[in-house]
Formats: C-alpha cells, sequence, structure tokens
C-alpha cells in the first residue's frame, strides 16, 4: 500500500509556554531529517501540555496528538501502551500484513477462506504485546516489526517512544565482548532497525529518550542517521510561566512574584522550584533569598555530585588583602568593571599563575566576593565511571546556562584539565575539549566567568590559554618586594603589639629572605599569636629559627613561567622588559628543567 504524505506535528502551539526543543524535534521529524532521534538533557522535569505540567512522556504524547499519526509508548518493564483505537488498528494491519492481503480486503477474504487464519494472526499480535512486559528485548523486535508492517499495510504513520533507553541499550565501557547476549540482541536489534534503508526514508520515527547520548551504546548513538535533540534546564521564562500557573491554582491564597522568584532559582528543575513554592505555601510566607539560595545549592549539588563541585562564600574582600596594591588597582579598576558585563564584552575569565604559596587562591577567592556572583568550586569532574564523565559535563554545562551569572572557580587547573594530544585518553580529550569549546562559548560570554588558579601555568594546555578564552588575562601572582612586602611585615608582627617602623625596617633589610612568599608570613603569623614572643629579642630568635621549606629552586621556575606568561605589561615587575629579558628567563628556565625543575 502507498504511504500516505508526512504528517506535520505542532511545532509550538502552547498558549503561555515556549519550548524551542519540542520546535527543533518537530522539524527534524516534519522534514524526514532523521527517522532516529536521541532527546536527552532535563529529561526528569514537568512541561506544560495546556493545561498542567506534567512529566516528558505525558508531554511529548499530549503535543503529538495529530490525525494520522498513532503513538506508541514503550517504558522499561512496562507494556507496549497504545490507545484502544490504535491498538485495533494496527492488529488489523498486522493480520494483514501476516497473512499477505490488504487491510480493506480482510473481511471479504475471512468470508471467502478460513477466518481462523487471521484469528490466529490476531491473537499473535495481542501475545506479542503482553510478551512485551518485562521482556525488553521481545518488545524492541516487535517494535522493529511494527515499522515494517506500518511500510505495507498501514495508512497512518507510527510514532514510538522508548524511554530509558541508556538502560535498555547501556554503553557500558564500549566493548560488546563484556555485554550479556539480551543486551548484545537489542542492540543489534536496534542498530539493524535504524540502519534499515527502507525505514529511514519511511515515514515512521523513532524517539530514544535518554539523560545522555553518550549512556547509549555507541554502535547505535554514532550511527549517522541518528540525530540529538537536548532538553535545556529551565530558563527564566520558564520558570517565571511555571510560578504563575502554581499561584493561580494555589488555594492557600499565597502568591509569588514570578520576576523575583524566577531570577532568584535560576539553577532548579521545576520539580525542584515546585517544592520550594510548596513548602512555602504551607507557612504561609514568601520565598525569601535565603530560601531560595539554598535549594539552588542542594539541586546543583544533588545533580552534579559534592565531590563534583561546591559552592563558596567567601567572606573576604579585596580590602582584607595585605599587599599587592598595584594588582588590586587593576582587578578594581579594569578586571572586575569587565567581568560585570553582561554581553560579548565580558572576559570569559582569567587564569592566575605564580609560585606556590603566592596568595592566588585567596586574593581571587576576594575578586569572586567583590562580584557578587554564584561561586562553583569545580573540584573534580571525572569520574571512574566509562561515560559518567560525559554525563556529568553535560548536565553542568545545563546548569551553567540556567544560571544567570556564575564564577567557575577551579584550583590546581592544571591537573583539573588534561591534554587533547596524541598521549592524552580519549575521555581525558574530549572532556578537555568540550571545557575548551564552553569557555569560547558566544552564548555563554557575559555568564559564566572561568577563574584558574594554577601553579604551573605552562601544563595547561595551549586550547586553553588561547585569546578567546582564560588566555585573554593571564595574571601573575608575585611575592610582594618593596612597600608590599612591609605591608606583609607590619601584618605578620601585628598580633605581637610590638609594630614600629624600626623594626619593620630591620625585618625587611635583615630578619627576612627576599623571597618570602605570602604563605610565609601567615606561618609566622600564626606562630607568634600561638606563642606570642615576651619582647623584640624573642620575636628575632623564632624568626632566625623559622626555615623556609626546600622548595626555592621549585617557586623561581613557577615564577619564571609565570612571568613568561604573562598577558599584561602592566602586571610585571618591570612594564618595560623587553624581549632580551624574556629570552633570558627562557633561558633560565631551561636551565631548571636541565636540573629536573618542573
Amino acid at each position: 500500500m502507498s504511504q500516505s504524505s508526512p504528517v506535520q506535528l505542532p511545532t509550538n502551539d502552547l498558549p503561555a509556554a515556549s519550548y524551542p526543543f519540542f520546535s527543533q524535534l518537530a522539524r527534524v521529524l516534519n522534514s524526514g531529517q532523521s527517522r532516529s532521534v536521541v532527546l536527552s538533557g532535563n529529561i526528569y522535569d514537568l512541561y506544560f501540555d495546556g493545561k498542567q505540567y506534567v512529566p516528558i512522556l505525558p508531554f511529548l504524547v499530549s503535543k503529538t496528538q495529530v490525525a494520522g499519526l498513532i503513538q506508541v509508548v514503550y517504558e522499561l518493564n512496562g507494556p507496549v501502551r497504545l490507545s484502544d483505537e490504535d491498538r485495533n488498528r494496527l492488529r488489523e494491519a498486522w493480520t494483514a500484513w501476516k497473512n499477505g492481503v490488504a487491510v480493506d480486503a480482510i473481511a471479504m477474504r475471512e468470508v471467502l477462506q478460513d477466518g481462523s487464519r487471521f484469528e490466529l494472526r490476531r491473537r499473535e499480535f495481542d501475545q506479542y504485546l503482553r510478551d512485551a512486559i518485562g521482556n525488553a528485548t521481545q518488545a524492541l523486535e516487535f517494535l522493529r516489526q511494527l515499522t515494517i508492517c506500518s511500510r505495507t499495510c498501514l495508512k497512518e504513520n507510527l510514532l514510538i517512544f522508548i524511554e530509558g533507553a541508556d538502560m535498555l541499550l547501556p554503553a557500558g565501557d564500549g566493548d560488546v565482548a563484556r555485554m550479556n547476549d539480551a543486551q548484545l540482541r537489542r542492540i543489534a536489534i536496534v542498530t539493524d532497525w535504524f540502519s534499515d534503508p527502507a525505514f529511514f526514508s519511511g515515514r515512521d520515527a523513532v524517539v530514544l529518550i535518554a539523560e545522555s547520548r553518550s549512556q547509549i551504546h555507541p554502535r547505535v548513538s554514532r550511527l549517522p542517521q541518528v540525530l540529538s535533540v537536548e532538553i535545556p534546564a529551565p530558563d527564566l521564562a520558564a520558570r517565571q510561566h511555571f510560578i504563575t500557573v502554581h499561584s493561580a491554582a494555589n488555594l492557600s491564597g499565597q502568591k509569588h512574584d514570578p520576576d523575583l522568584v524566577g531570577i532568584a532559582i535560576a539553577g532548579l528543575s521545576l520539580h525542584a522550584m515546585r517544592q520550594l513554592l510548596l513548602s512555602a505555601d504551607y507557612l504561609q510566607k514568601p520565598v525569601t533569598r535565603t530560601d531560595t539560595t539554598k535549594q539552588v545549592e542542594a539541586f546543583i549539588q544533588g545533580q552534579l555530585g559534592e565531590d563534583v563541585i561546591e559552592f563558596k562564600k567567601p567572606m573576604h574582600r579585596l580590602s582584607d588583602c595585605v599587599g599587592f596594591s598595584k594588582l588590586k588597582e587593576f582587578l578594581h579598576s579594569y578586571l572586575i568593571p569587565r567581568m560585570k558585563l553582561p554581553d560579548d564584552r565580558a572576559l570569559p575569565g582569567a587564569a592566575i599563575a605564580g609560585p606556590i604559596g603566592g596568595g592566588k587562591t585567596f586574593i581571587f577567592e576576594a575578586v569572586a566576593a567583590e562580584l557578587d556572583m554564584p561561586v562553583l568550586v569545580l573540584k573534580n569532574i571525572r569520574s571512574q565511571w566509562f561515560g559518567q564523565t560525559d554525563v556529568i559535563f553535560e548536565r553542568l554545562r545545563r546548569v551553567l546556562e540556567a544560571l544567570e551569572k556564575v564564577v567557575i572557580f577551579v584550583d590546581e587547573a592544571d591537573t583539573q584539565f588534561g591534554s587533547v594530544g596524541e598521549g592524552a585518553h580519549e575521555t581525558e580529550r574530549r572532556l578537555t575539549g568540550k571545557i575548551q569549546g564552553m569557555m569560547s562559548d558566544t552564548q555563554l560570554r557575559g555568564k559564566v566567568i572561568w577563574l584558574l588558579m594554577t601553579a604551573r601555568i605552562h601544563l595547561l594546555s595551549p586550547d586553553i590559554r588561547r585569546p578567546g578564552r582564560v588566555g585573554d588575562l593571564i595574571i601573575p601572582i608575585l611575592d610582594p618586594t618593596g612597600e608590599d612586602r612591609k605591608d606583609f611585615i607590619r601584618w605578620m608582627i601585628g598580633p605581637t603589639g610590638m609594630l614600629n617602623e624600626s623594626l619593620v625596617d630591620w625585618l625587611d633589610r635583615e630578619g627576612l629572605e627576599q623571597d618570602y612568599s605570602s604563605a610565609g608570613f601567615a606561618a609566622l603569623r600564626s606562630q607568634f599569636k600561638a606563642i606570642p614572643p615576651k619582647d623584640e629579642e624573642e620575636l628575632k630568635s623564632m624568626i632566625r629559627d623559622f626555615i623556609q621549606p626546600a622548595i626555592k629552586q621549585t617557586r623561581r621556575y613557577q615564577t619564571l613561567q609565570a612571568l613568561v606568561n604573562c598577558t599584561r605589561r602592566s602586571l610585571l615587575p618591570d612594564p618595560n622588559i623587553t624581549e632580551e629579558d624574556r629570552e633570558a628567563m627562557e633561558r633560565e628556565i631551561r636551565a631548571l628543567e636541565l636540573e629536573g625543575i618542573r
């Protein structure tokens, strides 16, 4: 039987809620671009079907109810679901296909021939529906055969939704030798199904639903004819719509301002928003900023894992940082204003280099406090489980896209982000490549600010250090000199009550080595607070007794790397540095490397 013309799905007829992902899905299917689609991303949230908020599967079923289309839904460990009318229609098509007759001719053939043959096929169809319950392999093969039946004996087109595709066709470690027979069979069924020219040039379509495409076995997910549509986290308009609908249906009379609350709960799923609003309704109080901050932090950490990220709330500001007068002026006059810009005028971030113990983290925690934005500390994005690193990254990206403005704080960035070179593991290359892409993504410019701390700036990937990413600004944090050093000395001896300029001058000239770091000053200050010296002689004796760790050459190497990688002359000790000076630094670096210093 000839096929009918393609059924057009409604692209966006929602009266108040707009879903670009559904429009994209409709375009892919309506245009015939693909007959197999992976729908991934925020699949566990709620969506407005025109009447109420429902999970993704009921939403899709509601929005794709159009004439000429039969919807088939398969849920893991559940039945193959159809409407009664569609079940009868499919049963008759199955009967006709198996008996080699046209659907319209079944009634006549049953009268003229043995009708039991037709009844047998109807019972077979019903048995397949029953057998599909709890038997995923049987269900997938049955669905594949339905699309073959549809091409020959059905006027309508099939739209098949398969939930839990990541569990039906698990990626595992990608090695089919490690999979059991049932998993191998299902992967073979779906691969053959989607690769069949009659299927991908036909009119039926299959939508696989999984949180991440990477969770589906690569034999299926990497088929070129399988396209992806991603569902993002709720944006401001979606959050405002949900709050408006919730308030309208709220019998308690408690109302919530969609604009104020919608902005404050950026990063939450609608499920988490619902819990927050219901709690406020029950307590008969408006949602506060404290409520939303706690809920957002708990939700994001729950999504990504406490070992992946943590929220940081730096309490100190730049005024609390001792020394670094030239740097603080630069931060106040240039860096912070640029990072506060809302569009492509904003910096994507900065890399902060310098020797260990120099105060990099403390200073830029203060910068984060000055910016007055949520601060996410990226701790470890890699997972020990195969494929889970990609899932974590995708969740992180959805969270960042949903937040209005956020600082990503990465300490020891050279160990967090690997290489994209030939020697790197495939997962390492893929992760680093995705992070690099996110840093230079123009859609995130002005929303996501990256602050990368490292004592080994030379080990940070050149692709990350390039302009357009954190290479726009590489800032050296160096040991204090001049008046900054004296400020540190005053701060160090402050708890002793012996502060006087003659003691400060002696410590600057003779008492302390010239390469004293911020951490060194802090260590002595801590000792003075714990065991206060009785007089200046005892103070001097305590200082003479203090020996710095044997890391001088390592710190010198890291200082040189910070200087040669710096991208602003004004941040160097000598802004008039020449190429000859830089070459001398490079020679000293190579000499230290010959001694095994890295």
